[in-house]
């Protein structure tokens, strides 16, 4: 995944807020650079949450620990 300013190595769990479904990303990459977006994810890590179709969906992030 990619987002602006958390540190690489970063790992998180993204829910889709829409259907539930969640995955877990670990920030290997800096973006998005468009306004409005807040992270990008892997295609693979879009097909787990059901939005390759749509390609933005509203999504949480949170702090996975350990």
């Amino acid at each position: 995944a990619a987002h602006r300013t958390l540190p690489l190595n970063t790992r998180l769990s993204v829910p889709n807020l829409k259907t539930g479904r969640s995955v877990e990303v670990t920030i290997t990459d800096r973006g998005p650079y468009k306004d409005g977006r807040v992270i990008d994810l892997s295609k693979a890590a879009a097909k787990k949450l059901g939005m390759v179709k749509q390609g933005l969906v509203p999504v949480r992030i949170q702090d996975v620990a350990g």
